[in-house]
């Protein structure tokens, strides 16, 4: 019966895990700033738009580095 329990805390972590990303998406959609900062390279011509967020994903890289070592470093 352990292997149903692991595997029932596995699925419970996993599905958190999607939630936190679902309202982190949403969120996300809502901050101004997000996508738009200095260093973010964005090329539009006339019909297309071709956008690299490279600054936020640096930023947001060190964030989440930050937050998973105070909370899993035990």
């Amino acid at each position: 019966m352990t292997d149903f329990s692991s595997l029932g805390r596995l699925l419970l972590v996993v599905g958190l895990v999607l939630a936190a990303v679902g309202v982190v998406i949403i969120v996300a959609g809502r901050l101004p700033f997000l996508g738009r900062l200095p260093g973010d390279i964005v090329i539009e011509r006339d019909n297309w738009r071709f956008s690299f967020p490279i600054v936020t994903s640096i930023l947001l890289s060190l964030l989440l580095t930050l937050l998973l070592n105070l909370f899993v470093r035990r």
